[in-house]
């Protein structure tokens, strides 16, 4: 979906665009534009280049894309020429841009193509050869083009680099350089950063002209609609990070949230903890192929995902609405960092809200980017055991007044009245809610989270009564080997020829079937890992379709064996 544009003060008519973009972004309900488009766009139109800093969110794509469209209509292109070129760091922001221009080209006749990794290069060919005024690209795949001769820069008049500070951090400088390299020098050029450190201020001086310096921070809204981010951190030791995670998520209950890891093999470590302990959890990094992304993307936006655990550079260029929480399971390395995290929640005038896991030695890093952001944060301790509860009994008591408000009980009323006849009708009542309430907590026993932290707490989370962990432990006693679901459905284990010898993890296992059979982790059930074999329970009937897929890929970078478990005597 494209990036929201939020609606500013005066009309875009006196910025100098022309009266056929003015409709289309009135027609597509912008009544004023916002400080950056205000900015940057009689800047542009004059034909100056700029150098902006911007937050996603605060409507830079207009802000170049305008002046942009208008000066590519101004001349007409020869065949299969590109005048505007646009660079982004990922598929997904490609994707947003694009539309977003599309709209906006809209009255002009122009044409916008994406052009992105992971895509048919061969498709994208023809829509080149076709012609193209306008190509939102990433760098990579713009690079192939360019060597190909498929996507022809020596006309090109307006370049624009959009989130260039995420482009250099995703390794994306060379790339960078020889596409430069490749354009006319006499282009206009638009760069635009959420942060500017030294090395983006060096690829200015080198290939901008005389820029006008920009700087704007996010897009403020409407009195009255809070767009503010409730930040909180709590300081907690490593070793209980992740059960602090747990208690404050079972607080928080979010509607969906992003998890920042700083590194490939944490996120994947978390996302395996949470998983085995019933949140719906999917990893993003860089080790992830673009199909892999796309379902993970798709999976989440469709809320069939609670948790998104990504790296900052696999999340970058993501623009996802309604995004209620975001967690930062480390600070982040440097205040820019932060601001960046948590600028995705809180948007359009929501409420969002921030919470971080701070080692105590990183106290003094909360504090300065309280002072560079000059907004507080709220420094608290991890929910206590009475605390969370109380949550949970909050939520049984949600959960009753649902079921109340809506009836149906007339086969268990009967139950009710014969006990009557012997117990007080409260004391039934409470009865009935504290079972209802053990459901929710897997028999409602003082379980191993509900001890104090910063004791050793494994994750607990409510769930239904009959829940078991997808990671069982691997101590003694025969393997689990159930042949149905707890719902009936019946259900046999994979045999793969990988295990620990081969340093095969739960989450390898996982990824694997995720990404290759393209199911969703949720149908995945129990995983027992042995030194030279792996066993995956999953549904009989997605058995043949798992057992196809993992057969034509790899795990760890090796093909595998893998069949159906010989059944036991």
């Amino acid at each position: 979906m494209a990036e929201p544009i939020d609606p500013p003060p005066a009309g875009f008519a006196s910025l100098g665009l022309s009266d056929a973009l003015v409709a289309a972004v009135t027609a597509l309900g912008y009544e004023e534009p916002t400080p950056i488009q205000r900015e940057a766009i009689p800047v542009l139109l004059s034909g100056r280049d700029v150098l902006g800093q911007a937050e996603t969110g605060t409507g830079k794509t207009a802000a170049f894309a305008l002046p942009m469209l208008q000066r590519v209509s101004e001349e007409p292109a020869a065949r299969g020429q590109t005048l505007g070129l646009v660079l982004v760091p990922t598929r997904e922001l490609a994707m947003q841009v694009a539309e977003a221009v599309h709209k906006y080209a809209k009255k002009l006749g122009s044409r916008v193509v994406p052009v992105y990794g992971g895509a048919s290069m061969d498709q994208q060919i023809r829509a080149l050869r076709h012609g193209a005024e306008v190509v939102v690209a990433t760098p990579g795949r713009a690079l192939d083009h360019i060597r190909r001769k498929t996507l022809a820069l020596e006309g090109l008049r307006f370049l624009v680099l959009d989130e260039a500070d995420e482009m250099l951090d995703m390794g994306f400088a060379e790339e960078l350089e020889a596409i430069l390299e490749a354009t006319p020098s006499e282009r206009q050029t638009a760069l635009f950063s959420a942060t500017l450190p030294s090395r983006i201020v060096a690829i200015a001086e080198k290939h901008l002209r005389n820029p006008v310096r920009v700087t704007l921070g996010r897009a403020k809204t409407s009195p009255g609609k809070l767009p503010r981010v409730r930040q909180v951190a709590y300081v907690v030791s490593r070793a209980h990070k992740a059960a602090a995670l747990a208690r404050v998520l079972d607080m928080e209950s979010p509607a969906s949230a992003i998890v920042f890891c700083r590194t490939r093999l944490e996120v994947e470590t978390l996302v395996e903890s949470l998983n085995a302990h019933g949140y719906r959890a999917e990893a993003l990094h860089g080790g992830l192929v673009q199909r892999q992304r796309d379902r993970v993307m798709t999976a989440f936006r469709a809320t069939k995902v609670d948790l998104l655990v990504a790296t900052d550079v696999a999340a970058r260029g993501l623009d996802i609405e309604h995004l209620s929480h975001v967690f930062n399971y480390d600070v982040p390395s440097t205040p820019e960092a932060y601001v960046h995290r948590i600028g995705r929640t809180g948007r359009v005038g929501r409420a969002g809200v921030a919470i971080t896991l701070a080692e105590p030695r990183e106290h003094r890093l909360l504090r300065f980017i309280e002072g560079f952001t000059k907004q507080k944060i709220d420094v608290a301790t991890v929910p206590t055991v009475a605390e969370l509860r109380a949550r949970r009994l909050d939520l049984t008591k949600a959960s009753l007044r649902e079921q109340l408000l809506g009836g149906g009980l007339d086969e268990v009323r009967v139950v009710v009245e014969s006990l009557a006849e012997e117990f007080d009708v409260l004391d039934i009542a409470a009865a009935g809610v504290k079972l209802a309430h053990a459901a929710t907590v897997d028999g409602g026993g003082d379980q191993g989270s509900e001890r104090e932290i910063p004791s050793a707490i494994p994750f607990e989370r409510p769930r239904p009564a009959g829940h078991r962990d997808r990671f069982p432990s691997r101590g003694g006693g025969p393997p689990f080997r159930p042949s149905r679901r707890p719902g009936g459905e019946p259900v046999t284990r994979i045999h793969v020829s990988a295990g620990r010898q081969a340093g095969v993890r739960p989450g390898d296992l996982v990824g694997a079937i995720t990404g290759e059979a393209g199911i969703g982790s949720r149908e995945i059930g129990a995983i027992e890992i042995a030194d030279r074999f792996s066993l995956v329970e999953v549904p009989e009937r997605l058995a043949n379709a798992i057992v196809s897929a993992l057969r034509a890929s790899t795990i760890k970078g090796k093909r595998v064996a893998v069949r159906r478990e010989k059944e036991g005597p």
